[in-house]
């Protein structure tokens, strides 16, 4: 373990060679990226491995000296990042891959893959850092990675806008994480993890303290995970390449959200109105987004509020005090949520176009991509003896052996919500017949197959790593040793498993009668509601709403401040100099030299001092 701190540099030395050398590799770059990327999966592949056995292992030094202050920089490896390494450099290693099929031919492909090694690195040095100060700088750096990634295609202005949005709306957050970090400092005279909890746990924090520097880190959270309302940005960042939107979505900058409020879990721990927040958000941006999942056209769209649906879910288990289960949840989505954007990568590339409505009949012509984003679609639906079926059915036990029988059943309901949007997808774009003339439509190359076929291995057997059917492993390694982290498996009643199944089956059913058999007319939601399908298919307008309050609320204040700026300001300084200068004139004038001039002014002068002191009755 004493070597994770290489982990982050293979990425970085991709990064820094690919942007100066790139242009004379050209598609050489993606060998570059692929072997870079591949050390740094080996290494914590070997971490892991020695974490499962091994105890906690940190090492840290000085790396700022302030008067008696001193600041540290340094790595740890406990339970939760060696987890999370892994999974980002794994789904990163894939994405390098898939991308040398997908972006072949990109007049850009080395600055790509330079893009992707540096949004890499800050991810990993991210997972690694032992203290909130570290945290926060690789947390602004990823942000930098994705704003680069998804304005990738800059000539758009679609993308451009998308990357600022996305830049913008994640800052909001970050700027609670740094007050949050700020008063914990204060309070604690650290940045440190261990000793953050330790002062929690020794009773050095109020109450109210804790609530409020928990909450703030967690709106931090909100913005990169996409919760609501800062969620908006998460779906218009598909304007970036497809293998970004992978990366992006599946387990890397959505998941650092989830994972920072994993990583300070004793803090919220310590709050239960902390702990109320989070499950509430989360079980409210569940259900909120899947419900617009139901009727976008955009295939990519869809997944990406299915993203935000599923990040809700991961709030919801850890604000109901299920750590285990939610980042149980995190490993399982990180898997079967690649595998479906790379999948939808592929069926873009086929057919290249991004609506569904023109889309069908392509099970037979896809023969690879099919079956693979099938079992994609399976595993986040929920069927049992698929990777999400496990984790779901954590996150459901969690909510309700809390207490919280109202999210539970929101829960419930984005859980049916979920198994018909994806199979809606499914039907519409795989089966039937063409809803439109593609030329040529052809299987994707094997570089970008083999990724999508290792994703969907472990979309199906991810999840047996901690089931009660096949061993709790995974949940009574993470928790071991910290009991402020919970029980690692909660056995809940029989009929839970049995209702998040049969919301599953039924979603399932409902989109098969709709979209596969056509046996019930798909326009029955237009027609019959047409107000909730228009609220829906414009997403609730919350842009809208954005765009007519914040954005042109800024733009009033900033008219207001150029009106005070132009017309008081300078207009206050434009009289003042207007004035001087008169008076500089009428000065240069009166000093002319001439004795009888200065005699008349003294004269008139005197004159005007004796008529006032006459006037005031010589009490002047």
């Amino acid at each position: 373990m004493e070597i994770a701190w290489l982990i982050p540099l293979f990425p970085l030395l991709s990064f820094l060679v690919l942007l100066l050398a790139g242009r004379r590799l050209k598609e050489a770059s993606a060998a570059a990226g692929i072997l870079l990327t591949l050390a740094s999966l080996a290494l914590s592949v070997y971490v892991l491995i020695e974490r499962l056995s091994g105890p906690t292992f940190k090492a840290e030094a000085v790396w700022l000296t302030i008067g008696d202050l001193q600041l540290t920089a340094g790595f740890e490896v406990n339970q939760l990042n060696a987890l999370m390494l892994v999974i980002v450099s794994l789904v990163s290693f894939l994405v390098h891959i898939y991308s040398k099929g997908y972006m072949h031919g990109d007049e850009r492909f080395p600055v790509y893959y330079a893009y992707l090694g540096l949004f890499t690195f800050s991810m990993l040095g991210l997972v690694l850092s032992p203290n909130l100060l570290q945290t926060y700088i690789f947390w602004e750096l990823v942000g930098l990675g994705s704003f680069l990634l998804i304005g990738f295609y800059f000539y758009k202005e679609s993308a451009k806008h998308a990357a600022m949005k996305a830049f913008i709306m994640t800052r909001i957050g970050d700027v609670g994480l740094l007050i949050g970090m700020i008063l914990l400092f204060w309070e604690t005279g650290s940045f440190e993890y261990d000793e953050i909890f330790a002062a929690v746990r020794g009773g050095e924090l109020s109450g109210t303290m804790i609530t409020l520097t928990a909450i703030l880190i967690f709106v931090g959270a909100v913005g990169k995970s996409g919760q609501f309302p800062l969620h908006t940005w998460l779906p218009d960042a598909m304007e970036g390449p497809t293998p970004v939107s992978a990366l992006i979505h599946a387990a890397t900058m959505v998941a650092a959200g989830v994972y920072l409020v994993a990583a300070t879990f004793p803090l919220f721990a310590a709050s239960e109105a902390a702990m109320m927040t989070v499950a509430i958000i989360g079980a409210f941006t569940a259900i909120f987004a899947a419900s617009i999942g139901l009727v976008q056209t955009d295939i990519k769209r869809v997944l990406a509020y299915s993203t935000v649906s599923q990040l809700g879910y991961m709030m919801l288990a850890l604000g109901s005090a299920g750590y285990v289960a939610g980042v149980f949840h995190l490993m399982t989505h990180a898997f079967f949520k690649a595998l479906l954007f790379l999948a939808a990568g592929s069926v873009i590339h086929a057919v290249h176009t991004q609506d569904i409505e023109k889309m069908g009949g392509l099970w037979k012509k896809l023969r690879f991509t099919g079956p693979l984003f099938l079992i994609g679609t399976l595993a986040i639906s929920g069927v049992p003896l698929f990777s999400g079926f496990f984790s779901k059915d954590e996150i459901l036990i969690a909510a309700w052996e809390h207490g919280n029988t109202t999210l539970f059943w929101l829960a419930v309901i984005a859980a049916f919500f979920t198994a018909f949007y994806m199979f809606r997808l499914f039907f519409m774009v795989f089966m039937g017949e063409a809803r439109s003339h593609h030329k040529a439509v052809h299987e994707s190359p094997g570089s970008m197959v083999w990724p999508m076929a290792v994703l969907g291995i472990l979309a199906i057997f991810a999840g047996y790593v901690n089931t009660p059917w096949f061993g709790t492993f995974l949940g009574d390694w993470l928790v071991e040793g910290n009991s402020a982290l919970g029980h690692g498996h909660v056995e809940g009643p029989a009929w839970i498993m049995i209702v998040a199944t049969s919301v599953s089956l039924a979603g399932i059913l409902l989109a098969y009668l709709i979209y596969g058999k056509r046996a019930i007319s798909r326009d029955g939601l237009i027609t019959s509601v047409p107000l909730t399908y228009n609220v829906l298919k414009n997403k609730y307008y919350i842009d809208e709403l954005y765009h007519y309050t914040f954005v042109y609320g800024a733009k009033a204040v900033s008219l207001f401040l150029r009106f005070i700026e132009l017309f008081l300001v300078e207009g206050i300084m434009k009289t003042v100099a207007a004035l001087v200068q008169t008076l500089g004139k009428t000065g240069s004038k009166i000093q002319s030299g001439q004795v009888q001039t200065y005699g008349a002014i003294a004269f008139a002068g005197l004159a005007v001092l004796m008529l006032i002191f006459a006037l005031t009755g010589g009490y002047l």
